[in-house]
């Protein structure tokens, strides 16, 4: 905890945002870091509370011991505090930015809705561990001389390898893009995260021996039997990039598309990387709808409004939720409640309990978007149809699963009801001997702390199975 009465006394302050009309002229991150000694400030409110929620199964995924940095950080014992983040999060300086911080949904303070500003301190954490160099790669003293190779280049693929190298074993890791990181890399916005964040981690995993090999897609360059031919165990993290179905007409008109191939896009604008041979997407001059109310969908519209849209409306089925949910009933797990997203507050119009009954197009191009009140159900309200303009229409609806092509069809996974890969969360091994699966490729599409968590578990699992015991965290 931080200090005694430090609750009563300090009143929360989050970090700000660079004005709305600034912000949108570029791609770089926008919030106001607080000085240290602000931040000291927030961490002493973390209040001598019992059962600290915040990290545990309610709260931190990764469960994260907030209780203990915020104490170091009021202490300003800032190097131990990072030390302390990182036993637990490999990435603290990803999760700090663009975690949705259900630990913050779970502390006792959030009864009163002045939650300590977890968020803002880990990041304050992480942030100021790279500028002292405290962060530094850490080899193994010796070798096993097992291997493993890894699929996939995200979240938990990258902290699967990051813990394995750590303890001696020679880890290869495969990504069909250009660059490691996943949707943390491709997906999420530069305004969200720079990639910097990406760059550096992966900069000292190769120092601590391992090995990335991009542009290479597992299941079309190289066979995964060939990997589990090759390697001594093999993890399976490819993320679940099949989009949902929006099960309306016209979405093959031009100008409909889904959100993932959109944000990729720009990412690549920004990073100076080709697109390739795609059409290019872009929402300049153009009105847009977003379909979807997730953290996706108002990605786009953050996106969309730094290309210069003429304007974006976000559509959502589900109805308006309550300002401020019932503590007594929800607390302290993650409450449905009213939030303005930043890219939302840049200028986007909200249509809720609207449901998007078609897209309507000329000429093979979309003009319009068919839409229409519901009820309770979900179920569109006769004589309330109406019809929104759209030169671009951008589907974020979701995930369903793993692509089932390339890796998935060869190696026949045995998948759960929803078309995951079937592996528990004991050992993570799927039906196919030493080939394991973790993250979203194995939970469903979930938060990236949830990745890191399955992505460290999942090494614990591999270490445990290819040494007969472990040193390594679940």
């Amino acid at each position: 905890m931080g200090k005694v009465t430090g609750f009563l006394e300090i009143e929360r302050q989050e970090q700000q945002y660079q004005p709305a009309g600034d912000r949108i002229r570029h791609w770089r991150e926008f919030t106001v870091p607080l000085p240290d000694s602000e931040v000291a400030r927030q961490a002493a409110r973390c209040m001598d509370c019992g059962i600290p929620y915040c990290h545990g199964p309610t709260g931190c995924p990764v469960n994260n011991q907030i209780p203990d940095w915020n104490d170091l950080v009021y202490t300003h014992n800032w190097e131990e505090a990072a030390r302390n983040l990182h036993s637990t999060n490999n990435f603290p300086e990803w999760t700090g930015r663009i975690c949705p911080a259900p630990c913050e949904e779970a502390c006792t303070l959030n009864l009163e809705d002045i939650p300590v500003t977890i968020k803002t301190i880990e990041q304050s954490i992480a942030d100021k561990a790279f500028s002292n160099g405290w962060v530094k790669p850490e080899p193994p003293e010796t070798k096993t001389g097992k291997t493993v190779a890894i699929v996939g280049a995200g979240p938990a693929g990258m902290a699967a390898a990051q813990q394995l190298a750590r303890v001696g074993h020679d880890v290869h890791v495969y990504d069909r893009w250009q660059r490691p990181g996943g949707l943390m890399t491709y997906g999420i916005p530069d305004f969200k995260i720079e990639k910097i964040h990406m760059e550096r981690r992966v900069q000292q995993m190769e120092a601590e021996g391992v090995t990335f090999h991009c542009g290479v897609e597992v299941g079309r360059d190289i066979t995964g039997q060939a990997l589990a031919d090759d390697h001594d165990a093999v993890l399976v993290a490819i993320g679940s990039e099949h989009p949902r179905d929006p099960q309306m007409e016209g979405t093959d008109l031009d100008g409909v598309h889904y959100a993932m191939p959109f944000l990729i896009q720009q990412n690549k604008r920004v990073a100076g990387e080709p697109i390739g041979d795609e059409p290019p997407l872009t929402a300049s001059g153009k009105h847009v709808i977003v379909v979807g109310g997730g953290d996706t969908a108002s990605d786009c519209i953050g996106t969309s409004i730094r290309q210069g849209c003429l304007s974006v409306t976000q559509m959502d089925i589900r109805p308006i939720p309550p300002a401020r949910e019932d503590k007594l009933t929800i607390w302290p797990y993650w409450p449905t409640k009213f939030r303005t997203s930043s890219s939302q507050a840049e200028g986007a119009e909200r249509e809720f309990s609207a449901a998007t009954l078609g897209i309507i197009g000329e000429a093979g191009h979309v003009v319009a978007v068919e839409c229409a009140r519901v009820d309770e159900e979900r179920a569109p309200i006769p004589g309330t149809e109406f019809d929104l303009r759209a030169d671009l229409v951008l589907i974020a609806i979701g995930f369903s699963h793993p692509l089932h092509t390339g890796l998935m069809e060869e190696m026949g996974f045995d998948r759960d009801p929803r078309g995951n890969i079937l592996a528990n969360e004991d050992d993570y091994q799927t039906s196919v001997p030493k080939v394991f699966a973790a993250g979203d490729a194995r939970r469903g599409q979930s938060l990236v702390v949830w990745a890191i968590r399955e992505g460290r578990q999942a090494a614990h699992a591999i270490d445990k199975f290819l040494m007969g015991e472990t040193t390594l965290p679940r």
